[in-house]
């Protein structure tokens, strides 16, 4: 049986190699080969026009949207609060914000598979018309989301909870989270202090979005979800 083919969002940065300085579209190794390893064939998505997004829908099996730079305020209404974005990356980048949110719209009207994943969680929910808590530290008053590792509880009837159980220990830092879900969005996880850790998509054959990192640990469950629902 063919892999399923996985489409990975990329970041854009400047590279160097050589003696060369270049803008270039990057992802780290871990995503490739988790999808690998879950049984998928993944395949790296540069943050073109956002008229490319349906092409690439139409010829995926499945897609996920990458960590990195914080989606820009601007998108759903808020006021940057001048924190630095979940991956320790630099300001707005609009280009890759028109480019992912195209794509995760496609992807939801394609009913593709999808997993979003910690920016990539919020590129789905402002997708959805969805916002954010741009400043997580002042609405919760505590620093506890900026550490790596830690606990959620998860809903055991959802998709994340049939990959993962009911409580799991995740690995991601970040300094935003969900604030107003998105149209058809459901919280299914939850840090200790009720901050929304994942969300899926009503009626859609697999749309999740996580706030942690799952392709960094040694637990694929998840991504082996994806790679399992994007089969034929």
């Amino acid at each position: 049986m063919a892999r399923p083919i996985v489409g990975i969002t990329t970041y854009l940065e400047a590279a160097r190699w050589g003696t060369w300085v270049r803008e270039a579209a990057l992802s780290p190794q871990a995503y490739a080969r988790a999808v690998e390893k879950a049984g998928g064939a993944p395949v790296l998505l540069p943050p073109l026009s956002p008229v490319s997004a349906g092409d690439y829908v139409r010829r995926l099996d499945a897609v996920v949207l990458a960590g990195g730079v914080d989606v820009d305020p601007a998108l759903y209404g808020e006021v940057p609060a001048g924190e630095q974005d979940d991956d320790g990356l630099g300001g707005p980048q609009p280009q890759r914000d028109r480019f992912e949110t195209a794509l995760a719209q496609a992807a939801v009207e394609a009913d593709v598979p999808l997993l979003a994943i910690s920016r990539g969680m919020h590129v789905l929910n402002v997708a959805q018309g969805g916002t954010l808590i741009t400043s997580l530290r002042e609405a919760v008053g505590h620093d506890r989301h900026e550490t790596a590792a830690h606990v959620v509880t998860v809903s055991v009837s959802s998709r994340v909870g049939k990959a993962v159980g009911d409580r799991a220990e995740v690995t991601g830092a970040h300094s935003r989270a969900v604030r107003r879900l998105g149209t058809g969005l459901i919280a299914v996880a939850w840090a200790d202090d009720q901050i929304v850790e994942a969300v899926e998509l009503q009626g859609h054959r697999f749309a999740v979005g996580v706030q942690w990192h799952p392709e960094r640990g040694a637990d694929n469950r998840l991504i082996e979800a994806l790679v399992d629902a994007a089969r034929p």
